[in-house]
């Protein structure tokens, strides 16, 4: 099995910017700011395939919650996948996000604490730059660069690769089992690319 996917990556948590999870300079992550984190992750992939499957186009997200002081701090998580796609195409990418595809998303934190799969829903997902919809269950836009002369990277895409953090502008999810709005907190954009 080969798969590939590359493309934009955005996320935003209840956590203060710039995220403690991120590495500033080379100084890695730590605890998230309030010790329960909520957010979610986004993924548009502009090219990739999957076993000679294209994916490219279509997008996917999660809402997540962990809370740092539970023994393994185990996530739980609801999976968005890209309404545009056939259901071939959403196995695939629910594959490789989950880390079933095996590849270097085995090391996403998801995939390598305990987890708990809460649902996978299909959504429209809109990914355009710094502003995310997933149906009528995320709005998030942030549009202000959180100013530092640092260079700031999320393990999530890889931390050779430095993004921009931001403050949001807005964000709500109603996302069963997850509610909540927020602004002012930390956001993150860069590029991602993950492979078998």
């Amino acid at each position: 099995m080969t798969w590939r996917i590359a493309g934009a990556y955005f996320e935003s948590c209840n956590c203060d910017a710039i995220c403690p999870c991120r590495m500033i300079g080379s100084v890695p992550g730590g605890r998230s700011t309030h010790g329960i984190c909520f957010g979610v992750l986004a993924w548009r992939v502009d090219s990739g395939h999957f076993d000679g499957l294209d994916l490219s186009g279509l997008a996917a997200a999660l809402t997540v919650q962990y809370d740092d002081d539970e023994p393994g701090s185990p996530w739980s998580i609801v999976l968005h996948l890209d309404e545009r796609g056939g259901e071939e195409q959403r196995v695939a990418l629910a594959r490789i996000l989950l880390g079933g595809a095996e590849g270097d998303v085995k090391r996403l934190p998801w995939n390598r604490k305990p987890r708990r799969l809460i649902d996978q829903r299909v959504s429209a997902i809109e990914l355009a730059g710094t502003s995310l919809r997933v149906g009528s269950s995320v709005a998030l836009r942030a549009t202000t660069p959180f100013v530092t002369s640092e260079r700031v990277a999320c393990g999530i895409p890889g931390y050779d690769r430095a993004g921009i953090e931001y403050t949001t502008d807005t964000f709500v999810v109603d996302d069963e089992p997850f509610s909540w709005e927020l602004s002012g907190n930390c956001a993150f954009a860069v590029d991602f690319e993950y492979a078998s």
